[in-house]
């Protein structure tokens, strides 16, 4: 076990500082958002770029942060949690020290031990990335006062805009308009309800520090204000250590847009344009893109000219973003907040501004003035940046967790960005946010870039947990948003459009999936014989001509669906495949079982197998097929785990087959009749119910806590609980049942 406070050093040797070899987009990633340097200021008083710099923080910024620094020629040290003891930004900083156990609160969170390894290390400034750290003053302070840089803002400026109602204080005494709300200092429940009730529901309740949508919740009647309020403090206290809140009118159609400030210590600030980020799930954005469409452009100007305003108030230096909220139809924007760091969709500013924004950091924190003036920051193009989050769309968003079996990424270049710190073998975990990726893409304007978008994320494939891709992928092509039709509430007003019902496979994706299996079970059998070496791929498929019918069959299911394949040889090399499946009538196989029917049958199938390094002999392995299926060539990826998952990508299109699972292993650990069952992997946070309790439908039963978010357990109808499973602070497995209750029967 790990000490309190204990350290431990690992350093690497600088030939294998970088895993060049764990994904493509690592290997092809040469930081394109940025082409430029700043130039070298002309006066000797330039002052020199830190050597060495610590990188409080993890995952894809902590990674982001290490390429630009080496591309500076300045060294690099990662602080990690037990957890992360294999992650990407280990491998490639220069040092890296063992700050702690999995949990945020014991490891980055922990400024005292992290000011130990700023010691043992002989960093000069800190990185703190976003999150964790990067917006507590109070650190910013005592960096300050030990001597070692801050690569952000000073801790004034962090006290004054990171606080929501101080902000908005700020801003009201400079002219600003400012959402109508609630934005003092009495934080007593009741006097904050009666507050909401004044300013008329709905409400929208927030953590007056911090940001992401952490402790941010809709209240819709007077009601539920109460539960609300303290899962918003709740959550608030565990993400940024303040529960205190402010209420605020919830506008129902408003847009998202902010806009990236930039500020030295000798007084210059700039803007580099603004943001769209309003379509957002759970408060929190899932797609950004620059600059905003369809802005009037007295409206462009207006925003940038007032965010500017708002960082020399407060005499601000560094990165900072400051929001608005605007009305979708008539562009009247109001002051929601500032976030006072490098925010998560920086690169969408980096791809239409060409520039570095890290880069732009690091100057301004060694105390050079900002790379470029105002006139000299243009606006070329658009830019989006699609977030990969490992959740669940189909179950309202939520996270998941898991094992990356495989993790294939579109291949980078001057418009095509992959941000992210995992690779295929890596998992994500509870302790930390979802997201995989951020998947960066730019365009002559903003129907190209979308194309960019759409083909990249047809070529994103991820094997092991539940992702949003396939929903971006439809994000992408409904039409209103293609026309720039966006505002906060688009998601839940486009559901039929985005949350399509699911459809069958196509004929050819359950004929590759067959195919592939056949291959892989043929060369196991082979390796077994001791005769792999000498076979091809396909060689093990031939000797099936010692069944006198010369055919396999695979049962393959898809969701509730059995199909079964058939694969004959014809020739040498040559197969027939025909697919039948479960259906009420038709004409059946002789056989099969009489309920399946014939859907399809290929005849002249000439497959090809390239399997993939860890191949497909293995427990998991994946690899490319390449068929003649009817009159199309499919070239598509296949990849096997060991959960007897097959996963077929073809054209953009991802199909998920199972092997059925014996009888012998059915078990009946699962949820029974009349139990509610955790959604995901998770922390018990509070039990709201207890045995013998009578509930209504709706009823609060369970707060969960997972990637540190707060979700609510209700009832899904009237009953009494019978039985409670687990109590707080308990972890628990996605599936496992939370509470057991009898239904109230109708009268």
């Amino acid at each position: 076990m790990l000490r309190a406070g204990s350290t431990r050093l690992n350093t690497f040797k600088r030939q294998s500082a970088y895993p060049w070899s764990a994904t493509s987009a690592l290997r092809q990633y040469t930081s394109q958002a940025v082409q430029s340097k700043p130039e070298e200021a002309a006066d000797a008083q330039r002052k020199p770029l830190f050597d060495k710099i610590l990188i409080a923080n993890r995952g894809e910024i902590a990674c982001r942060v290490i390429r630009t620094a080496r591309k500076m020629g300045i060294k690099t040290v990662a602080v990690y949690s037990e957890a992360d003891a294999e992650s990407m930004h280990v491998k490639m900083a220069d040092e890296a020290y063992l700050i702690g156990q999995a949990p945020v609160s014991e490891s980055y969170l922990k400024t005292d031990t992290i000011m130990d390894v700023v010691r043992k290390s002989g960093a000069q400034a800190i990185h703190p990335g976003y999150g964790f750290l990067s917006e507590n003053a109070g650190f910013a302070e005592r960096l300050e006062s030990e001597n070692i840089t801050f690569i952000g803002p000073p801790g004034a400026a962090i006290r004054a805009m990171g606080s929501k109602s101080e902000s908005k204080r700020i801003m009201q005494a400079a002219g600003v308009s400012v959402v109508p709300g609630y934005h003092g200092e009495n934080q007593d429940a009741g006097f904050l309800k009666q507050k909401a009730n004044e300013i008329g529901y709905p409400v929208l309740i927030k953590a007056v520090l911090g940001g992401g949508g952490k402790g941010m919740r809709i209240v819709e009647k007077a009601e539920d204000f109460d539960m609300m309020l303290e899962s918003s403090r709740r959550e608030a206290t565990k993400s940024f250590g303040d529960d205190n809140v402010l209420v605020e009118k919830y506008l129902t159609t408003p847009r998202h847009v902010e806009v990236q400030v930039f500020a030295d210590t000798l007084g210059n600030a700039v803007h580099l344009f603004e943001r769209d980020c309003s379509v957002q799930r759970r408060h929190q954005k899932i797609i950004e893109e620059a600059p905003a469409p369809h802005l009037l452009p007295e409206v462009r100007k207006k925003l940038g000219d007032q965010a500017v305003a708002a960082a020399k108030a407060v005499n601000y230096v560094g990165a900072g973003t400051v929001e608005f909220i605007m009305d979708h139809d008539t562009q009247q924007f109001y002051f929601m907040e500032m976030n006072t760091r490098l925010q998560v969709e920086h690169p969408v500013t980096e791809m239409v501004t060409n520039t570095d924004l890290v880069q732009w950091q690091l100057e301004v924190a060694a105390g050079n003035p900002l790379p470029a003036t105002q006139d000299q920051i243009h606006c070329v193009g658009h830019a989006f940046e699609a977030r990969i989050y490992a959740e669940n769309p189909d179950n309202g968003f939520l996270p998941d967790t898991g094992h990356l079996v495989h993790l294939q990424t579109p291949i980078p270049s001057s418009d095509v960005r992959v941000e992210t710190g995992v690779e295929t073998g890596d998992s994500i975990s509870v302790y930390y946010d979802p997201m995989i990726a951020k998947l960066v893409v730019r365009g002559n304007d903003r129907q190209a870039a979308l194309r960019v978008l759409r083909k990249a994320l047809d070529e994103y494939q991820v094997v092991g947990l539940h992702t949003n891709i396939d929903f971006l992928k439809r994000l992408a092509r409904s039409p209103d948003f293609i026309s720039g039709d966006v505002e906060t509430g688009f998601i839940n007003k486009h559901l039929d459009e985005l949350f399509p019902r699911a459809t069958d496979p196509s004929p050819a994706a359950v004929a590759q999936a067959a195919l592939a299996f056949i291959i892989d079970s043929n060369i196991k059998a082979a390796m077994q014989t001791g005769a792999g070496g000498l076979l091809s791929p396909w060689a093990g498929v031939d000797s099936f001509r010692i069944n006198a019918l010369g055919i396999q069959t695979v049962s393959l299911m898809f969701g509730e669906q059995t199909y079964s394949v058939s694969v004959s040889v014809a020739k040498e090399k040559v197969y027939s495949v025909a697919i039948y499946k479960n259906a009420a009538e038709g004409t059946s196989s002789p056989s099969a079982n009489k309920a399946m029917v014939k859907i399809a049958e290929f005849e002249n199938v000439r497959p090809s197998w390239v399997a993939a390094p860890g191949g497909i002999g293995s427990t998991s392995g994946s690899g490319q097929l390449c068929a003649l299926i009817g009159d199309r060539l499919c070239k598509s990826n296949v990849v096997f785990s060991k959960e007897s998952t097959i996963t077929v990508f073809d054209q953009g299109k991802m199909a998920v087959f199972e092997l059925p699972r014996p009888d012998y292993m059915d078990d009946d650990v699962g949820a029974g009749p009349g139990s509610v069952t955790a959604p995901m992997s998770c922390k018990i946070v509070q039990v709201l119910v207890g045995a013998g309790e009578e509930v209504a439908q709706d009823t609060p039963l369970v707060v969960l806590e997972a990637m540190k978010m707060e979700h609510v357990i209700k009832a899904p109808k009237a009953g009494k609980v019978v039985e409670v499973y687990y109590k707080v602070g308990d972890l628990v497995d996605e599936g496992k049942s939370l509470v057991a209750f009898e239904e109230t029967e109708s009268p």
